[in-house]
């Protein structure tokens, strides 16, 4: 796919001012229920970056632009597998049944921000999580009011909201009035060529059941209801922009 980016081409700079409209998606491939769920080994590119070929090449032009705003796009989370999904779903699932809730309670908080095994769009080497490398901040860095207006990744945000579309990429967990599902997370995007498709491919499955046969602590208290629930909710009341 010819994406845009800063580049000159046919003697025409295209820059931050003027990006070119948007361009088709990437043809669509098959993608395997094991790439879709973490469990397949796929081909990642780039130290401390870990996207699909094509996403990392987006991610690199990027990068570079915002550079030229004295920010620096810093991944701080992409590919997770299956099994790192699960080290910590369980892991809060202990700390939470630990603190009192009874397991469906603990599930539901889990769910607050961590996705169950099998389900993440961090399975999929499109999506990341991401601060301004430049700007210094104190604590736990993925907290949304560090990226408003004022916060320490607030340009990050904003350069973020009028051009990271341009290269394809888009916030997934938006503060839409009324959305559903994950709370808001100002530093989580993802590649729509890619994702676009992968989603599609993984919506037909029957996720519930894909969800069940696996060997995940707590899984077990779920029910039917919930499942739905979390699979209408959380996996798919998402950016419009990428469905």
């Amino acid at each position: 796919m010819k994406r845009r980016s800063f580049i000159t081409k046919s003697g025409l700079t295209i820059t931050a001012a003027g990006f070119l409209p948007s361009l088709a998606f990437s043809q669509t491939e098959e993608f395997s229920i094991l790439e879709l769920m973490g469990k397949a080994d796929i081909d990642l590119f780039g130290e401390d970056i870990n996207l699909r070929e094509e996403a990392y090449h987006a991610f690199l032009d990027m990068r570079d632009a915002a550079r030229k705003e004295g920010i620096e796009i810093k991944i701080v989370s992409s590919f997770r597998n299956f099994d790192r999904q699960k080290a910590i779903f369980e892991r809060k699932y202990e700390r939470f049944t630990e603190d009192g809730l009874e397991p469906l309670a603990a599930i539901d908080k889990i769910i607050e921000y961590s996705t169950i095994p099998g389900t993440s769009r961090h399975h999929w080497g499109t999506d990341i999580d991401i601060i301004d490398g430049n700007a210094p901040a104190e604590g736990d860095v993925l907290v949304s009011e560090k990226f408003e207006e004022g916060g320490p990744y607030g340009k990050l945000k904003t350069w973020m909201d009028n051009y990271a579309s341009s290269f394809d990429f888009h916030l997934v967990y938006t503060d839409t009035a009324g959305r559903r599902g994950f709370k808001y997370e100002p530093w989580h995007y993802s590649y729509a060529p890619l994702a676009i498709p992968m989603l599609s491919k993984f919506r037909k499955k029957n996720i519930m059941e894909l969800i069940l046969q696996e060997d995940i602590r707590g899984i077990e208290n779920c029910t039917t209801g919930f499942l739905k629930t979390y699979i209408q909710d959380n996996i798919l009341d998402i950016n419009p922009a990428l469905l």
